[in-house]
Formats: structure tokens, sequence, C-alpha cells
């Protein structure tokens, strides 16, 4: 339904940190032309804690009104509160997206009984497709495959975003979902292991700046020529670990600066690289070619 190259894309904000709607609908259109199957904004790459609603539905709105026509677009509505998820989603249902990316709750920790009851609640609540978000890096709680799977009784929750960095999980998972479910690796590097095991595909980060090697890789797998894929990771292995050498989106901000397309800072209490990190992601690009 999404494709099996979907970018987590970055906020672009101005020099005062308003939201850049007009290069955020460049920055779109960039990705999709660089490989890109599909568009999340809106998400933790893109910012949300420090999105206000208006924003979100807004960045929401130019982003479909932008590519909306050549690839899917999710708006990112999940948060660690239902009744706002719920209400974002509504909002969000107006603004032309093709589905919606609901985060595990983050901070309150909750069971998996509740993290159930959840995710059906919001997906009840509206009639675009989901995806959900499995982060417990980021969230400190773990969707176990046993919930993934429960919540698939769920008609619209066509997808999942892993991050756990499981294999036996994605695995299960994979074993026991239909066909028709999707599941995407979190994590760059993991994306041609987790293909190994039954994923279609991505919701990368690096994508931002290589996306059609990306997506050459991707496709490489998925007609077997594992030789071929195998390559193109090894080769950007490097630059997936070093757009994680501080607090994502830092790094990839940075390198899209690096690359010519500046999309300006990130809001507090997020803070600009390290000299010496900034040095790191330079030297990456540089040696891959990318900058």
């Amino acid at each position: 339904m999404f494709g099996r190259l979907l970018t987590a894309m970055v906020t672009p904000f101005d020099d005062d940190l308003n939201v850049d709607y007009g290069r955020a609908e460049e920055l779109a259109a960039r990705l999709v032309d660089s490989g890109s199957d599909g568009i999340v904004v809106g998400g933790t790459t893109g910012e949300s804690p420090t999105l206000r609603t208006e924003e979100k539905v807004e960045l929401a709105r130019v982003v479909a009104a932008a590519v909306g026509k050549r690839v899917p677009v999710l708006a990112g509505t999940g948060s660690n509160s239902t009744e706002a998820s719920i209400e974002l989603t509504r909002k969000i249902r107006e603004t032309g997206v093709s589905g919606v990316m609901l985060v595990t709750p983050y901070y309150n920790k909750p069971s998996q009984e509740g993290l159930y009851r959840h995710f059906k609640s919001v997906a009840e609540a509206t009639d675009l497709p989901v995806m959900m978000y499995n982060v417990p890096g980021r969230t400190s709680v773990n969707m176990t495959a046993a919930t993934v799977l429960r919540l698939l009784e769920t008609k619209n929750i066509v997808a999942l975003k892993e991050a756990s960095g499981s294999l036996d999980q994605v695995g299960e998972i994979v074993s026991r979902a239909p066909d028709s479910f999707a599941v995407y690796s979190g994590d760059d590097s993991l994306t041609l292991p987790m293909m190994a095991v039954g994923a279609v595909g991505v919701v990368s980060v690096a994508s931002h700046v290589a996306g059609r090697e990306m997506k050459r890789m991707i496709e490489a797998f998925a007609v077997g020529d594992t030789a071929e894929a195998k390559r193109i990771h090894l080769r950007l292995l490097p630059l997936f670990k070093t757009l994680f050498i501080t607090t994502n989106p830092v790094p990839v901000k940075a390198a899209l600066a690096m690359v010519g397309f500046g999309v300006g800072g990130v809001r507090q209490p997020l803070w600009a690289m390290e000299p010496r990190e900034e040095q790191a992601v330079r030297s990456c690009l540089e040696s891959l070619g990318l900058a």
C-alpha cells in the first residue's frame, strides 16, 4: 500500500525556528525525486514533540498537496495521550493524507493491554489506514509480537514500523500476520536483515541524503540479487551509524545542509551537534561522494 522506501521527513524551520512550509514542499518533492515511495510527516524525526497541533495539521496539508498525487503521505498523529491522538488524527483526516502513523506512547509506559487499547481506540476513530510504530529505545516500552498480532483484528491497521532491534520479534510477526500486513524496518542499518525475514522495506532517515542507493538496495533484494543488496548495505553502513551519532534528527538536518539543501536548525530541547560530531558527519558524506 505504501511502497518499500518511505522517508521519515524532517521538518524544515526558518531562522526563527518557525515551520518553513515552502521548504517542506520542496523537500518532499526532492525525496520523491530521489526514490522515496512515500513520505511520513510530523513523526518523531519531524520533531513532533515540539510541533504545535496547528503546525502538524498544516504540514500534513501542504505536503499532501505537494506530492500526494505522486506517493502516499502519512502523518504522525501518535502521542502518549490516547484522547489527544484521536483528536489530532481526526483533524489530519481533512488534510488529504493517505494514512497516519502512531508511535507507541512514550514515558507513561503502558502495559500490553494498555497499548492494545490505545492503538485500537485511535484506529477505530478514523477510516484512514494506520501504521503502528514500535520504538522502545525512544519510548521505554516494547510492543510485543502478541500485541501487534492481536491488533490486526482492527481492519485499518495495515502496517508496522518496527524498531525494537529484534529479528526474532519481526520474524514472529511476519510468520503469523496475513500477507497484506506490511512490516517496515525502523532502523536503516537493519533494513536488509529485516527484509531477509519478511519485512517489505524501511521508513528511513538516511534516504534524505542517499535515497537512490537505498532504493537500489531494496529493489535488488526484492528481485533476488542479494549480492548487490549486500554491497550497497555495507557501503552505506557507516552513514547509517553516523546519522545517529547524536539524537535524531540533529545529524540528518546537518547532513542536508552539507549536501546543499538546508532545512534549518532544531527546536529545544534538541541542540546542534558538537564540532567533532559535525566533522564526523561531513567526513562520512565526503567519503561516500555525497558531499
